[in-house]
C-alpha cells in the first residue's frame, strides 16, 4: 500500500503541473462533507493468529468523518479529513478471541489451564491532510487524494491472563490498554454526484496506515508464547456522505 500512496502522490503532482495555467474562474468549488460508513481492518491489524505478535484481532467497525477540500487551481486542492473509528473488541465465548488466546497460552506454557479476559475497544481518530486532484464528467466529480498526518489512538484492547499448573507463573499477567499520537498516511478515491449548484452526494474508498502504538506487558516471569509490543494499524474504509460547496 505504500507503493500505491507514492503513485497517487506523484500522479497528483504531475496533474497539478498540467493544471498550473488554468484560470481561477474555472476552479472547482471548494466543499465540506459529512461521511459515515464502515472501517475494515487489514493485514496484521485484522489477524487472529495467536503466534503472530503483531496480530490485532481488530474487527469491522463504523467510521464517521468531516472531510473537505479548498481548491487552489482549476482541479487541484488541499484537502483534509477528521475521522473517528471503532474497530471492535476481543470476542468472548467458546469460539471467541479470548478462548483462542487462552488455548495458545496454555500450549506455550504447558499449563493445565489458561483463562484470558479482554477489556476495552479499538478507538482512534485520523487527522490527515494532503493534495487532491479532481476530474469532472458532466455531473460527476472523481477526487483522488494522498494524505498524511496524525493517527490518535485513544484505546486498544487489554487482557488479563491467568494460568494454572505453572509454578514459574502463578500470578495473573497483563497486556495493558495502549494509546498515543502517531504518524499516519493514506490515499483515497471518491466519486461525487452534483445534486445542484451547492450539494453533492458521494461514495469514498480510503486506505489509512500507521506503525501503531507501543504495548506494555506486566507481571510476566517468563516471556513464553505471545508477547505483544506493537499494534500496527491498517484500515480500508468505505463511506457515503453529502457535501456542500462554497
Amino acid at each position: 500500500m505504500k507503493k500505491i500512496y507514492t503513485i497517487v502522490s506523484i500522479s497528483i503532482l504531475i496533474l497539478t503541473a498540467f493544471d498550473a495555467g488554468a484560470q481561477d474562474a474555472a476552479k472547482q468549488k471548494s466543499y465540506i462533507s459529512l461521511y459515515g460508513g464502515f472501517s475494515n481492518p487489514l493485514g496484521n491489524y485484522a489477524s487472529t493468529d495467536y503466534y503472530n505478535n503483531k496480530s490485532g484481532f481488530a474487527k469491522r467497525g463504523v467510521t464517521f468523518a468531516i472531510d473537505g477540500a479548498y481548491y487552489l487551481k482549476k482541479n487541484f486542492a488541499i484537502a483534509g479529513i477528521i475521522s473517528f473509528q471503532d474497530q471492535g473488541k476481543l470476542t468472548g465465548g467458546g469460539t471467541g478471541d479470548t478462548f483462542a488466546l487462552a488455548q495458545g497460552y496454555q500450549a506455550s506454557y504447558s499449563a493445565d489451564n489458561a483463562k484470558v479476559d479482554g477489556y476495552d475497544r479499538y478507538h482512534n481518530w485520523n487527522i490527515l491532510v494532503g493534495p487532491q486532484y479532481s476530474f469532472t464528467y458532466k455531473d460527476f466529480i472523481l477526487d483522488l487524494r494522498a494524505s498524511a498526518g496524525l493517527v490518535w489512538v485513544t484505546s486498544t484492547p487489554a487482557t488479563n491472563v491467568t494460568l494454572t499448573g505453572v509454578p514459574e507463573q502463578t500470578a495473573t499477567f497483563y497486556q495493558f490498554r495502549s494509546h498515543g499520537k502517531l504518524f499516519g498516511y493514506g490515499a483515497s478515491g471518491g466519486l461525487r454526484y452534483k445534486l445542484g449548484d451547492t450539494w453533492t452526494v458521494g461514495i469514498k474508498e480510503s486506505y489509512i496506515a500507521s506503525g501503531g502504538t507501543t504495548v506494555t506487558n506486566s507481571v510476566r516471569t517468563e516471556n513464553l508464547g505471545r508477547v505483544v509490543t506493537k499494534l500496527p494499524i491498517s484500515e480500508l474504509q468505505t463511506t457515503l456522505g453529502f457535501s456542500i460547496s462554497f
